[in-house]
């Protein structure tokens, strides 16, 4: 199942059987970071058009979308911005699916996911902001950590344990401080539909290494 054809209806949830949890790698600004998660089977990668060290215009998007594969599906991050600039970027790098990071409404959701898969993240600080995910419309929701004056990409985990708490009805991607050597026990815990990580697999903001991709993605495989 390529990542971008996500469910729109009652979704898998943690904690039951799941055969395959896709695998999707966010913050890529070089295009030979792109061909080797592409040749490593990574199921989605993400291009953060919002802001902070990764940060990237849509037309070096566009340039990096090129270097995937017809079946690796390619995700803009946006914090915070308005219809008419996510639809801009969105037709400019081409990208297939939107993943929301700030503050957005629900209403925005709605109105996109006319057009795109919509990927709502949430920064898990407390219970009260896994009710807000439960109840949000989104195609999935990622869960990461919550970190003061960051949207993501920082590194630092969580207590997943949290999300057993809650019935979702969207698929659940799990982020926030993964890498090779935790993610098989995050996994095993909550089988989650999907996996993120930027940090756990980077030499720098940006600039991910080819050998600890490769780590991840085979802790993710052995984990099933």
């Amino acid at each position: 199942m390529n990542f971008g054809q996500m469910p729109r209806s009652a979704a898998p949830q943690y904690g039951t059987v799941n055969t395959e949890t896709r695998i999707k790698i966010c913050g890529f600004t070089a295009v030979e970071d792109v061909r080797a998660a592409v040749e490593l089977g990574v199921d989605a990668l993400g291009f953060n058009f919002a802001k902070g060290p990764r940060k990237i215009s849509p037309q070096h998007g566009a340039s990096l979308v090129r270097a995937l594969s017809p079946f690796t599906t390619s995700v803009a991050l946006f914090v915070d911005a308005d219809e008419a600039t996510i639809l801009e970027a969105m037709r400019v790098s081409r990208c297939q699916v939107v993943q929301l990071h700030g503050q957005e409404s629900p209403e925005l959701a709605e109105s996109l996911r006319k057009r795109f898969p919509v990927i709502k993240a949430f920064r898990v600080r407390d219970s009260h902001v896994l009710q807000e995910a439960a109840a949000y419309p989104a195609d999935a929701l990622l869960l990461d950590a919550w970190v003061d004056g960051a949207e993501g990409g920082t590194g630092h985990s969580w207590d997943y344990s949290m999300v057993r708490e809650y019935t979702f009805q969207s698929p659940i991607i799990l982020a926030g401080g993964l890498h090779a050597h935790n993610v098989a026990t995050a996994i095993a815990a909550l089988q989650p539909w999907a996996v993120d990580v930027a940090s756990g697999v980077e030499s720098g903001p940006g600039r991910k290494e080819k050998e600890q991709m490769a780590a991840f993605v085979r802790a993710v495989k052995g984990a099933i």
